[in-house]
């Protein structure tokens, strides 16, 4: 179910909420949090998508707010609840002129009563998440370093501006990773890691975080580099370890596949798919309490790291 709402208020679209619930028999118990989207107009949709889907794991309201700060003051609402909204209630708030300036006004009357707040930016997030407008009312604050504006400096605008709470999805993206890396060092033999070398692309902040997350937890030198885009356009390439025993790589060969190379070992065929954003966004809501690993990589580990090798 679908409605609009054109030309209204926040007290007015509360009160369309209750009488959507009534008359389709929704209902906002069993709703874990709050999630609040901030968006640009064209983008919504994925977020939406994305949101709904994660849903399914984690019932919730989704507030989006598309804010405009030109033209006049005005304020348009859409509420899609059912199918149209997976396991989730969804708010669309399009807010222009003067009625964008007030975030967190037109916010905080739609909250859930007693529920945990989360905000993500898709894309264009704020320098300080935690001290935006939105962020200063949110647990759990999420960005992503890969979407626009992108830049190379990004991460340590990040590393700057980090507090409590915050964490991004080019971190997420990283899970399983970490998780194939830290099994292989589970191994025998325990031989101490001497050199680290990380290849990703240029356009994924992951890479760097990667290397800043290895560089932090083995002590060691991380020589990282981004790979020719004719040669990879996309993602972490691979990862070297080397050590008294050899060489330990892990390398992707596909959006799928890697290979996992092991000194006295035939090499293992590793399934390593790509993340989407339904997963990341899904995992980030599991917890609500501070990622502390995340915020020492990006602040204590980002500045152990030197810069990337030409």
């Amino acid at each position: 179910m679908i409605v609009d709402l054109p030309d209204t208020t926040v007290s007015k679209i509360a009160r369309s909420l209750v009488s959507v619930r009534e008359e389709g028999g929704a209902v906002a118990l069993g709703r874990v949090l709050t999630l609040v989207i901030a968006t640009t107009h064209g983008l919504e949709e994925e977020a939406i998508e994305a949101a709904n889907d994660a849903s399914r794991e984690h019932p919730m309201r989704v507030i989006v707010l598309i804010a405009n700060t030109e033209g006049d003051a005005k304020l348009d609402a859409q509420i899609r609840v059912g199918g149209d909204a997976g396991a989730s209630e969804v708010i669309v708030l399009r807010a222009g002129g003067p009625a964008a300036g007030n975030a967190e006004g037109l916010i905080t009357g739609l909250l859930l009563p007693d529920a945990p707040v989360v905000a993500w930016w898709p894309d264009f997030p704020p320098a300080e998440p935690a001290t935006s407008p939105i962020g200063a009312i949110a647990q759990r604050r999420i960005t992503d370093a890969a979407t626009k504006p992108y830049s190379k400096d990004r991460l340590s605008t990040l590393g700057v501006g980090y507090a409590p709470g915050d964490t991004d999805l080019s971190w997420t993206r990283l899970t399983h990773w970490r998780e194939q890396l830290a099994a292989v060092l589970d191994q025998p033999p325990y031989d101490e890691i001497t050199a680290v070398e990380v290849v990703g692309s240029s356009s994924s902040p992951s890479t760097a975080l990667l290397a800043a997350w290895l560089r932090l937890k083995l002590e060691v030198d991380v020589t990282w580099r981004y790979a020719a885009p004719e040669d990879w356009d996309h993602g972490i390439q691979s990862v070297r370890l080397t050590r008294a025993s050899g060489v330990i790589e892990l390398a992707r060969r596909d959006d799928v596949n890697a290979t996992l190379t092991q000194p006295g070992q035939p090499s293992h065929d590793v399934v390593l798919p790509r993340r989407t954003l339904r997963e990341c966004l899904a995992e980030e809501l599991r917890r609500l309490d501070a990622d502390v690993l995340y915020g020492r990589v990006i602040t204590e580990g980002w500045k152990l790291l030197g810069p990337p090798v030409s």
